[in-house]
């Protein structure tokens, strides 16, 4: 792996790790460290070795906290544009499955953040929300977007016309965080969840992913063909093969990604 300043980089089993390592500045989200971030997501994301990534953050106090905000307060739209903001679509593309283990505050950026990834596991302490409205902008990395789509329509303008935050558990009532933990245990729980997936027919879990994604960006007779040439495609698999004959036979099957 690349050496990193800003996060930290670890395997368990199939199982990859990276935790943002700013706990000072509450691992708030800087250029570099989210260039870092898609570094390395990507490099677990061509590694066949690992089949499931965790994301979380140093500390017991904030996942993310947000943006770095002594970063951005200067910066013209120009700067903004050209400052690294390809990172986030960077991440949005990785194949794997994400995980995002949120301790403490994910607001902002950090909101945004765990909403790239494809579950969230939250601690009992742990708040979200977007409060950029308060200090004169709105969310840039998805956050409008994403909360409606998981909320609707009027749960969202509250959070983001107010910056109000909002606990784990009601976001876990209200289906965008899947399961609350006691704060001792969530990267335990996160990993018995990550090497459940990770334990999966590689190909196949690349491609339920890209189903499932689907059903957001496109129509639903568009979403259903996804869905149907992925299906089809799997057919075409040693992995298909093994797991079905697994199956007859009353045994685990034992994928290969091939």
């Amino acid at each position: 792996m690349a050496e990193y300043t800003s996060i930290l980089v670890e395997r368990n089993q199939r199982v990859g790790i990276v935790t943002l390592n700013r706990p000072k500045e509450l691992n708030a989200l800087n250029f570099q460290l989210v260039s870092e971030l898609a570094d390395a997501l990507e490099e677990f994301d061509r590694d066949e070795a690992i089949g499931c990534i965790i994301l979380t953050g140093a500390g017991e106090k904030a996942f993310a906290a947000g943006a770095d905000i002594k970063e951005m307060a200067d910066k013209s739209p120009v700067d903004m544009m050209l400052g690294g903001f390809d990172s986030w679509a960077r991440i949005r593309k990785i194949h794997k499955p994400l995980i995002a283990a949120v301790n403490g505050y994910a607001l902002g950026g950090g909101c945004e953040l765990a909403m790239h990834c494809d579950l969230i596991i939250a601690t009992e302490n742990a708040r979200f929300g977007q409060p950029e409205i308060l200090i004169g902008v709105i969310p840039g990395a998805g956050g409008t977007q994403r909360l409606a789509r998981t909320l609707g329509k009027y749960r969202t303008m509250e959070i983001v016309l107010t910056g109000s935050p909002i606990s784990a558990k009601e976001l876990e009532s209200l289906g965008l965080v899947n399961h609350v933990v006691p704060q001792g245990e969530l990267l335990n729980e996160a990993l018995k969840l990550a090497h459940k997936i990770a334990s999966q027919a590689p190909i196949a879990t690349r491609l339920a992913k890209e189903s499932v994604l689907a059903a957001f960006e496109t129509s639903l007779e568009e979403g259903l063909a996804i869905e149907l040439k992925n299906f089809f495609l799997l057919f075409s698999t040693e992995d298909m093969r093994e797991g079905m004959r697994a199956f007859i036979e009353k045994r685990q099957a034992n994928f290969q990604g091939k």
